[in-house]
């Protein structure tokens, strides 16, 4: 359902986010869906091209209505920064002048402290074809920029908002790796469990033939242990191990290596058809149809061959 907040309740819950003559209503919208990710609700449009409101800005916003229904739309730049204490303006080229610039981190952290004392703060964004005028930087504190690639440093009103909200929202964690939610917490695996999958897979092993030859063997046994042992496992983990080894090894030593499948392993089949393998040397007599297909028995293995 779409966010429903009243607009003149709404106290600035950070930065305000501040567009020069944005040309596209689907840009404004995206910007405002960007600022509602990462928890910023001022808008301000400094002489929109197409006018406002925009039914094209509202359907991009993508449920992000509180932020369009508090839309304050400007005349001018000086006006649509008059009330606030620090800003920033953004760019990707190099500007003559003495003002301090900025990567995106650090400059989130700057808007958080300064926040946090009490202050109104602002992001300038440029046109969506040429960015800001010099005189326009000039009316900002300081500039911040994105480490780009500078072949193609063009970035997407949207794109850049999206990075300073982000920022934005980083700046103000405990920790600024955590996130919303985490991986499951598992119990890591005891070395008996451990040690007890090495002798479960170990004795299946043996028994398909894998350890040729066989002076070979402590070796094979040895990389096998590391493999194990290098990952770390949770004890649910160990479990999931354990069933797949059981069910691969289900016909050993029964069905020693090379007399056929898992499907062939006479446990699995009726006591009519099993009476068909008594005699030795010659293939069991398989049901007509879809069986027919099936390769005989006695093939070449293909376990580690």
């Amino acid at each position: 359902m779409p966010v429903t907040k009243d607009p003149d309740t709404i106290a600035p819950a950070g930065p305000a986010i501040i567009l020069v003559e944005p040309q596209l209503g689907e840009n404004i919208g995206m910007v405002a869906r960007a600022m509602a990710n990462f928890g910023l609700v001022e808008l301000r449009l400094v002489n929109p091209r197409d006018g406002w409101p925009s039914e094209k800005a509202r359907a991009a916003a993508s449920r992000a209505d509180h932020v369009i229904d508090a839309v304050k739309v400007f005349d001018d730049l000086a006006s649509a920064l008059a009330d606030l204490n620090f800003v920033f303006a953004t760019t990707a080229r190099q500007r003559d002048g003495f003002k301090a610039v900025r990567g995106p981190v650090e400059a989130g952290r700057v808007l958080r402290a300064r926040h946090g004392m009490g202050q109104r703060t602002g992001i300038l964004f440029g046109r969506e074809r040429f960015g800001l005028y010099n005189d326009e930087v000039g009316l900002a504190d300081e500039i911040v920029t994105f480490p780009v690639d500078p072949d193609f440093s063009s970035l997407n009103i949207a794109q850049a908002a999206l990075l300073m909200s982000y920022e934005w929202m980083k700046s103000g964690l405990e920790d600024e790796t955590k996130t919303n939610f985490s991986g499951p917490r598992m119990k890591p695996a005891s070395k008996e469990e451990l040690h007890g999958l090495f002798a479960y897979l170990e004795g299946a092993l043996e028994a398909r033939g894998y350890f040729r030859p066989a002076p070979k063997k402590p070796k094979m046994v040895d990389n096998l242990r590391a493999v194990l042992t290098r990952a770390g496992f949770a004890e649910p983990e160990l479990k999931v191990l354990r069933g797949i080894i059981s069910s691969l090894d289900r016909f050993s030593p029964a069905m020693p290596r090379g007399d056929g499948s898992p499907g062939d392993d006479p446990r699995r089949l009726p006591a009519a058809a099993r009476a068909g393998k008594a005699e030795p040397g010659r293939p069991a007599h398989r049901p007509s149809g879809d069986d027919e297909d099936a390769p005989p028995l006695g093939g070449k293995g293909t376990d580690n061959d």
